[in-house]
């Protein structure tokens, strides 16, 4: 619901008038024929204003400020309108207005940073940012600091930037150093970057909650502080997952504009204790060994993965093992219903009848295979013990709607050069006995 008028008056883009309305909620301007009718009307949320400078102002590729006194720089979000990322792909918007007077701009750019501060309070101020500067094409310095710097800094965003030099330094940093004022905290990097923000980050919270990751039994508390990720590595599934465009440009800017989106985060767990976390992907096997492969070749960079993935399969190696999981009543819930899963919903509350509305019998595809166990079984684990090529554990990441309110933002795991991709762990010997247990954190993820 919008609030009432704020500010309205005679603006000029080029050679072209119009007539600017600033209201709560929306940035209006619409231009204006000879006789003073309305024409095309361009409308910005307030919510997505990056920012308000005097004077025309360009901040990609490089800042550049010609201070007039009649001339105020408005910058936003601007989605892109074609190709399939329609939506998806955000870039920074620019519109540069003049104004009669000195004393009309400094109203315009007074009452936009009011309407910033009042209507958009979830924004970021302070944010602690962690670049590796070895994952993927080893780029990820040059990313930031051409790319995502200059915009949080219009914004008003204040940064602590670490450039990692060794193994799980995020992680560390994150467990023992003094985490006040920050608002949240930016990985640019990939997936394995990423995890260890991810890690460092849940395992602070249950430090100072005073509670045992170890402890399966635990129900871990949620992390207030966001995580968001400039994708700069080999893979970067989680951001793809999230935002739906591998893009630092839209990333920064979700960040900015303060956008969330919750995950689901799996804690795998063995007798000894936790082993880590995952909110995509768990593999043992063949997975692990591609990824164990992998580290050995980081000078192909992503071509790493296409070649040791080679090499594994071809390599035909299984694992003993023993896999324990509890079937899900196919007529309650199904991958494939693209029902959206959120807290406090009744997770996949529908039937599968919706996948097939001309068949007879809806459920008949998964409980054909649910019925190859007894009836004794349900409710009950069922246990598999064999020799094992591969075993997933996917925990699906929602890709969200294209509007601003739902992407990830300020909280999304990053192939770092160090380390297994999050959640996925190298084949050990033996025979494991994993339990899973799921959490829900706050991230943007």
């Amino acid at each position: 619901m919008e609030t009432g008028l704020q500010l309205e008056s005679t603006v000029w883009v080029g050679s072209k008038i119009y007539r600017a309305v600033l209201t709560g909620w929306q940035f209006n301007w619409t231009e204006l024929d000879k006789k003073n009718r309305d024409k095309k009307t361009i409308s910005v949320p307030v919510a997505e204003v990056v920012g308000v400078e005097e004077g025309r102002v360009e901040i990609l590729p490089q800042k550049l400020i010609d201070d007039t006194d009649k001339v105020f720089t408005v910058f936003y979000v601007k989605r892109s309108s074609t190709g399939s990322s329609y939506g998806l792909l955000w870039t920074l918007g620019r519109t540069q207005f003049s104004v009669p007077s000195r004393v009309l701009r400094d109203q315009w750019t007074k009452h936009l940073r009011a309407a910033l501060k009042t209507h958009s309070p979830v924004r970021p101020n302070r944010l602690l940012v962690f670049i590796n500067p070895y994952g993927g094409k080893k780029k990820g310095r040059k990313i930031y600091h051409s790319l995502v710097a200059p915009l949080f800094e219009l914004a008003g965003i204040s940064c602590h930037v670490i450039v990692t030099e060794r193994a799980n330094q995020a992680r560390d940093h994150l467990l023992k150093k003094d985490l006040t004022g920050f608002d949240g905290v930016v990985c640019v990097g990939g997936d394995g970057m990423f995890s260890e923000i991810l890690h460092g980050l849940i395992g602070r919270t249950q430090q100072e909650a005073g509670l045992c990751e170890n402890d399966l039994t635990v129900t871990l508390q949620p992390c207030q502080r966001h995580i968001g990720i400039i994708p700069a590595g080999s893979t970067d599934c989680v951001c793809y997952a999230t935002v739906g465009v591998i893009d630092p440009v839209t990333s920064a800017l979700h960040i900015i504009i303060g956008d969330s989106q919750p995950l689901d985060v799996c804690s795998v767990h063995q007798a000894s204790g936790l082993v880590r976390y995952s909110v995509s992907l768990l593999g043992y096997g063949f997975y692990g060994d591609v990824l164990a492969e992998s580290e050995k070749h980081r000078w192909m960079g992503p071509l790493r993965y296409d070649y040791s993935g080679t090499m594994v399969y071809l390599s035909n190696r299984s694992y003993a093992g023993i896999v324990q999981y509890l079937p899900a009543d196919p007529l309650l819930s199904s991958p494939r219903d693209r029902t959206r899963c959120l807290s406090g919903c009744s997770v996949c509350s529908r039937s599968t009848e919706r996948l097939f509305p001309h068949s007879s019998d809806a459920g008949s595809l998964y409980s054909s295979h649910y019925n190859q166990f007894s009836s004794d079984s349900e409710g009950e684990w069922v246990t598999v013990e064999g020799r094992f090529r591969c075993v997933v554990s996917h925990l699906h990441v929602q890709l969200v709607s294209q509007e601003s309110s739902g992407p990830l933002s300020l909280g999304s795991p990053g192939g770092r050069h160090w380390g297994p991709h999050p959640g996925v762990g190298h084949s050990p010997s033996g025979i494991p006995q994993v339990s899973l247990q799921a959490h829900k954190h706050r991230g943007s993820v």
